[in-house]
């Protein structure tokens, strides 16, 4: 693997760590480990990432509940404090938000309990991931908030290569164009395989393993 490096913006809270390489995910291969450890578990850094998230939803969608994926509580969290404050003008501004995380049984099933349903049937639902690349683990929660009567309203990353999810728009801080050479195949039409590129490490939303 290449050193880590940072891709900055005018924010100096607002930025992506990358390492470049031969990484595999559950559902794809990359040339990137996208490093977003800090801005889930740092509170500066996730108050940073949540008003620049708050943008797209500030003064036109109302949003009861925000479902986070990928460890992005503390995220949420803020992107609520954002959206619930009294000083302009949005949809929710004094209002309470419900901020959750899903469930997992046998097979990557997301599922959500008795006492919990009631924070999604009925309300509009912002899913935060910290990254959305080939979406299937945003389409799997669009699919859980819609069956338990939920309405999704918008899913927003840090880092994602796709604009919309089963029709609902992604917003994202970062996307591949950021990074310049950005590449993720299916595994086996991987070219860095075909080329007998060992793999160098295994990468998921908690972070990577040396192989």
């Amino acid at each position: 693997m290449e050193k880590e490096y940072k891709i900055r913006t005018k924010n100096k809270n607002v930025f992506l760590r990358v390492k470049k390489g031969h990484f595999a995910t559950m559902h794809s291969h990359t040339n990137y480990f996208i490093d977003v450890s800090t801005q889930k578990t740092r509170l500066s850094e996730a108050q940073a990432v949540a008003s620049e998230m708050v943008s797209s939803y500030r003064t036109n969608t109302i949003i009861d509940t925000i479902l986070c994926l990928d460890g992005t509580e503390v995220i949420g969290a803020c992107v609520a404090e954002e959206l619930t404050r009294d000083d302009y003008v949005n949809m929710n501004a004094h209002q309470t938000i419900y901020i959750m995380s899903p469930e997992f049984i046998g097979g990557g099933q997301m599922i959500f309990r008795d006492n919990l349903v009631p924070m999604l049937a009925g309300k509009h639902v912002l899913i935060i991931a910290a990254s959305v690349t080939t979406g299937k683990s945003a389409l799997a929660a669009i699919d859980a908030v819609k069956y338990y009567g939920g309405k999704v309203v918008g899913v927003s990353a840090i880092f994602a290569t796709v604009d919309e999810c089963d029709g609902n728009p992604v917003h994202s801080i970062f996307n591949p164009h950021d990074l310049g050479d950005y590449e993720s195949y299916k595994p086996h039409v991987c070219p860095k395989c075909q080329n007998g590129e060992r793999i160098e490490a295994l990468i998921n939303s908690f972070g990577y393993s040396k192989l």
